[in-house]
């Protein structure tokens, strides 16, 4: 994140820290900034525990392709965000050659 001294703030916005807080509030909505940023998941694979890191910046719900970190199996990753920022985490095996076999 940029220095505060780097921010293109009115010269009216008033106190730096309250104009830093309504520019957190802005890009991050979920919670009161306590958006839950890690999940812990079992692998569909291998059955692995793994702990994945979430960005709560990018939406309440999300959806992406992650790999496993021990066998390296593509993830379907849903994840959704509660309005307490409680992160709601669900991986599903992801085989894009399995559509194709027959």
């Amino acid at each position: 994140m940029p220095d505060r001294k780097e921010w293109d703030l009115p010269d009216d916005a008033g106190d730096p820290d309250e104009a830093e807080d309504a520019l957190d509030d802005e890009e991050f909505p979920i919670g009161d900034g306590v958006a839950d940023l890690v999940g812990e998941v079992y692998c569909p694979y291998c059955g692995e525990s793994v702990e994945i890191t979430l960005d709560p910046g990018s939406g309440t719900h999300q959806q992406y392709i992650e790999d496993c970190q021990v066998c390296c199996r593509p993830w379907l990753v849903s994840v959704s965000y509660d309005d307490d920022g409680t992160a709601h985490v669900h991986v599903d095996a992801n085989d894009d050659h399995d559509d194709n076999d027959g």
